[in-house]
């Protein structure tokens, strides 16, 4: 009887012993884990704003190459779609409706779907194989082109629709050619077509299917800032993600800044 009452002694001395190692050795180190993870966000926040305001050359290439391939394609897309669009709204043809309709889909159409079209056309087995475009900046702007097109094209349509129809009257009766009637109305519409292209500047700039897809996501050359987010998180470095996404966002600022105001006009 004395030895069993030892034994229990003995286990209950153990077990208070080694659960009181496990609270001190455990609990601290949780709490130190809490202590980091909440402070890891702000702490990747300001190493961010360090790397924005030391203008790191690495971080600044990436964004000069944004910049590069979707102000290209905006251009190109207005040029395009701000001519097409005004022909398109002023004159009554067969199957319009019907390219309406097909218009509105492809402002829907996915950019990975784009993305996959545009590398079955220009990988070497394409269509467009012998032009070696895959994994080039070129590519990347057709590729945007494709996508911001239908957007600037239904909202230049929309922005003559709803126009004064007194100006279609007085283009008829001065007898204006078709270039002329293009340019007239580029010039009495030009905030509300302005609306369109920063709204497919507004998708360009964010888009990154097709520029993964099509662009490659080379170092120095095709790499933007919407896949050097994905790619930097993905391989740890949260920070410059970061920074990048920062970046991205203050030029968002910038493009809802310049929408409301050409709005208001």
């Amino acid at each position: 009887m004395k030895i069993n009452k030892i034994l229990k002694i003995v286990v209950f001395l153990f077990l208070s012993f080694h659960a009181n190692a496990e609270k001190e050795i455990i609990f601290p180190i949780t709490a130190a884990a809490e202590s980091n993870g909440s402070n890891f966000f702000f702490d990747a926040l300001i190493s961010s704003f360090n790397l924005i305001f030391n203008f790191d050359a690495s971080l600044f290439k990436i964004v000069i190459t944004s910049l590069k391939v979707s102000l290209s394609a905006v251009f190109i897309s207005s040029l395009i779609a701000g001519s097409l669009g005004i022909i398109i709204a002023l004159n009554k043809f067969i199957g319009k409706n019907i390219l309406m309709i097909f218009l509105n889909t492809l402002m829907a159409l996915p950019t990975v779907l784009i993305g996959l079209i545009m590398y079955g056309v220009l990988n070497r087995q394409g269509v467009l194989g012998n032009f070696n475009l895959l994994y080039t900046q070129t590519a990347i702007v057709i590729g945007l082109c494709i996508l911001i097109i239908p957007v600037i094209l239904n909202l230049t349509i929309s922005a003559v629709c709803s126009s004064d129809s007194r100006l279609a009257e007085r283009c008829v009766l001065l007898g204006v050619t078709q270039i002329q009637k293009i340019l007239i109305y580029i010039d009495e519409l030009r905030f509300a077509l302005m609306t369109g292209v920063i709204t497919g500047y507004g998708r360009a700039i964010g888009e990154v299917g097709i520029a993964m897809m099509i662009g490659g996501n080379i170092e120095g050359y095709t790499r933007t800032m919407t896949t050097a987010i994905a790619l930097e998180t993905s391989k740890g470095y949260f920070e410059f993600a970061l920074s990048l996404g920062i970046i991205l966002l203050f030029i968002a600022l910038l493009i809802n800044i310049l929408l409301h105001y050409f709005q208001k006009k």
